[in-house]
């Protein structure tokens, strides 16, 4: 099985709080200011890194806007345009990545990104980053995984619509490359994903299968399928991060806002802490609790020689007296000396 590794200086496994990813994407809407404001942004929300995805529309398609290259899907978040056109207006330009980068740092966030081909992966490692996050995608373009595996940083890969055969082709091809900390994470490659196709089940059985850290990519609205999916085991989430939906952008539509965010942060959090481990009986914090429990106590003054009864006898709380599965045992037992209504019963009160 996986043991824990650092991402720069961040522990990354099931033993420490989960790793919050706020992914930019092109949500800086081409400008570099708000790009930076998104940075301090997700800085404050607690967020652990901010990643950004580097390309260029050459390096993704060529410049043509018809056949399969015209995205023509009626119910596409970017119906009506082209393939290079929308890659245009979602990159981030490659001279905005050390500012970003660099604020980021300031700021104790650690930034980080998805490259998708070798001069990307040239350009990052010029960058210094701590690691690298192949997209649902290009989860089988071995000869990119390869090439990102052999920087030897660890690796975080999406398996967005990936068979278990291709994924198997995908992590060997990682690890012969001579990548060591590698995360999978679970990932429904639609915008934004619903609940009912997120099958976030899938998350214990990719750790059994391929013995890394594993996560979740996560679409949908909102933080519950994030926070289910830590008490699965997922180490890792990753979720699209805007200043404001409301001002666009293209993938704006399915992006958190801070507040969101600050609240993912939270609540994955404590449905880490809420884990623990299998544990019966009172645990220290409960022990003072105890004393609410019901027991058997006298209800009536009682002089030496009554008899106990449903009337004088009773399960009430506090729980000092003698447990009440006793109490059918009792009846009709004499009491030894004179009793005091409110008086806890125990083994010494009765003959």
């Amino acid at each position: 099985m996986s043991e824990a590794f650092k991402i720069a200086d961040r522990p990354i496994g099931r033993g420490y709080t989960p790793f919050i990813i706020a992914e930019m994407s092109g949500n800086h809407n081409q400008s570099l200011q708000r790009a930076l404001e998104i940075v301090e942004a997700a800085a404050k929300t607690g967020a652990h890194a901010l990643k950004i995805q580097t390309y260029t529309p050459d390096t993704m398609t060529i410049d043509l806007d018809e056949r399969e290259f015209h995205i023509s899907d009626p119910n596409s978040l970017w119906a009506g345009t082209s393939l290079y056109k929308l890659y245009g207006e979602a990159y981030t330009p490659w001279e905005w990545h050390k500012p970003i980068f660099d604020r980021a740092r300031e700021l104790g966030i650690i930034p980080f990104s998805t490259p998708f081909d070798d001069t990307a992966v040239d350009f990052l490692e010029s960058l210094d980053v701590s690691c690298y996050k192949i997209a649902s995608f290009e989860n089988t373009d071995l000869p990119l995984i390869r090439r990102v595996a052999a920087t030897g940083k660890p690796l975080i890969i999406s398996t967005g619509m990936a068979t278990v055969a291709e994924l198997d082709e995908t992590v060997r091809a990682a690890r012969e490359a001579g990548c060591k900390d590698l995360i999978l994470l679970k990932c429904t490659s639609t915008y934004p994903a619903t609940a009912a196709n997120t099958n976030i089940l899938t998350i214990p059985h990719l750790r059994e299968l391929f013995g890394c850290e594993v996560g979740l990519s996560d679409h949908t609205m909102g933080i519950g399928v994030s926070v289910a999916s830590v008490a699965l085991g997922a180490s890792v989430i990753e979720k699209h991060f805007t200043l404001s939906r409301a001002e666009g952008g293209v993938d704006s539509t399915f992006s958190m806002e801070p507040a969101e965010m600050e609240q993912l942060v939270v609540e994955t959090e404590r449905a880490w802490q809420a884990l623990g481990q299998v544990s019966y009986g009172p645990s220290e914090a409960e022990k003072k609790s105890m004393q609410f429990r019901r027991s058997l106590y006298v209800v009536q003054d009682m002089k030496a020689g009554d008899f106990l009864t449903k009337d004088n006898l009773r399960a009430i709380r506090p729980g000092l007296g003698l447990p009440t599965k006793y109490l059918e045992h009792m009846i009709g037992k004499t009491v030894k000396r004179d009793v005091k209504r409110g008086t806890a019963l125990d083994w010494h009160l009765v003959v």
